[in-house]
């Protein structure tokens, strides 16, 4: 791709956006940028655009500006279905993601792990698994750093690791992974998209350019994405807690069992500090991967025993007079908090609710009958969530995430769990689902010695 002397607009002005704008520089181009908050909002990277002398609208996106472009990169979470960017595609105009254009310049091996749930855990674990066997393994995207910063890597990598969201694949064109992961599909962001089919089709966009010669790790007890198995034409592999499978991953909890290639490994997961079987579907597909690109089983078991998990993401806080205290702030649709519940025998008090996705609640019911001995609820969504699982279980709401710690800590008895995993975005009420998180993790610190 030669960029020198085209005009590129680059839209949306967080971390990816500005790596995105020092690359299109360093290449030649002339380069603008639109960003939907105001100057204010983005104070941070004000001087970093103005050491980079760039042109910027701020506050919203011209027709004019988005016109008079040759290419126009969107950084993650920009809709492409923004009016300024449906017409630039009716002129002709190329639009593609940032991370097809940093595919562009990169030259070896890419991992790609989507899905709904899992992806960061997965991406981090199938990382840290080819880094323990010495491999040069970068680790990146929706994760850490953006993936435009291993463009022209030259040999400091050997193998990217790469987390994509459905935002990310919406805008490929040629992005090929070596290896596809997709972990699973359960309906998200349907505040973005109109329905739940353009999420799915945006997600196994991951498979669009994959041929024979590459590798596909799939859920095989995921009902959707085995739906969508026929479309995947490279080499498959499966994982599974359900059943044995024929080239992949199956476990009973306890144990991975890997078959691959004629080799038939056990893995012991008793020293594992990650809880959860969502966490066991994640190192099933991440030992697939990192074994089919050069990891052994030494490299693998020493990860598995010592990779503690996310922050925010079924996160231990602490344990007072028998209960214990779990942060799920990372939980932010319904598949996410049905896999956390699942993951307790404990009755468990969940406080959920946040900023609505408009999602379907209906999987979370039976859990909720079965699992959950009172909910508290907070935030936009809560109203909707009392009307739909309320008659489920004890519910009653609260005004602050603050007050559904108290209310919780109050009314809980020894042997059980309270669970923050909202359904729900965090953004009625917090900057992020990482502020929410910690906001629950010092309300529940503070509880020994309430003020």
């Amino acid at each position: 791709m030669d960029l020198h002397g085209k005009r590129a607009l680059v839209v949306g002005l967080a971390r990816t956006g500005l790596a995105t704008v020092k690359f299109l520089k360093e290449k030649g181009s002339i380069v603008s940028t639109s960003e939907m908050k105001s100057e204010e909002e983005m104070k941070e990277v004000l001087q970093r655009l103005k050491e980079l002398s760039v042109s910027t609208e701020w506050g919203g996106h011209t027709m004019k500006n988005f016109l008079h472009q040759d290419i126009i990169i969107l950084s993650p979470g920009v809709d492409p279905a923004l009016e300024p960017i449906q017409k630039a595609l009716d002129k002709g105009i190329q639009v593609i993601s940032e991370m097809e254009l940093a595919y562009q310049f990169i030259h070896i091996p890419i991992i790609a792990i989507t899905g709904t749930n899992g992806k960061t855990t997965t991406t981090l674990l199938i990382g840290e698994m080819l880094k323990e066997e010495g491999k040069k393994a970068g680790v990146g995207g929706n994760v850490g750093e953006p993936l435009i910063l291993f463009a022209e890597g030259g040999d400091q990598w050997e193998i990217l690791v790469v987390e994509v969201s459905s935002f990310q694949l919406e805008g490929i064109e040629n992005f090929r992974p070596r290896c596809s992961v997709l972990l699973n599909i359960t309906e998200d962001h349907l505040d973005r998209y109109s329905k739940y089919e353009d999420y799915i089709e945006a997600k196994i966009r991951i498979f669009k350019n994959q041929g024979f010669e590459d590798i596909a790790i799939l859920n095989q007890d995921d009902p959707i994405v085995m739906r969508y198995e026929e479309r995947v034409r490279a080499k498959k592999f499966f994982f599974s807690l359900k059943e044995k499978v024929e080239e992949g991953a199956s476990s009973n909890g306890k144990e991975i069992f890997l078959k691959l290639k004629g080799l038939e490994e056990a893995y012991d997961l008793s020293q594992s500090p990650l809880k959860g079987i969502h966490n066991v579907e994640n190192m099933m597909a991440a030992i697939i991967a990192a074994r089919l690109f050069g990891s052994s089983k030494g490299a693998i078991e020493r990860v598995l025993n010592r990779f503690r998990g996310l922050e925010h993401r079924l996160e231990f806080v602490r344990e007072i007079e028998g209960v214990s205290y779990y942060n799920d702030s990372k939980g932010t649709n319904v598949g996410s908090v049905a896999k956390s519940l699942q993951s307790f025998q404990e009755p468990v008090i969940l406080i959920a609710g946040g900023k609505d996705k408009n999602t379907d609640l209906h999987p979370l019911k039976e859990l909720i009958q079965g699992r959950v001995r009172r909910m508290i609820l907070i935030g936009e969504a809560k109203e909707r969530m009392a009307r739909e699982l309320g008659p489920l279980t004890d519910t009653v709401m609260a005004g602050t995430l603050e007050e559904a710690v108290l209310l919780a800590h109050r009314t809980a008895k020894r042997g059980e769990v309270i669970l923050l995993s909202p359904a729900c975005s965090s953004f009625d009420m917090f900057k992020n689902y990482k502020e929410r998180g910690n906001v629950f993790k010092e309300a529940v610190l503070r509880l020994e010695n309430p003020s």
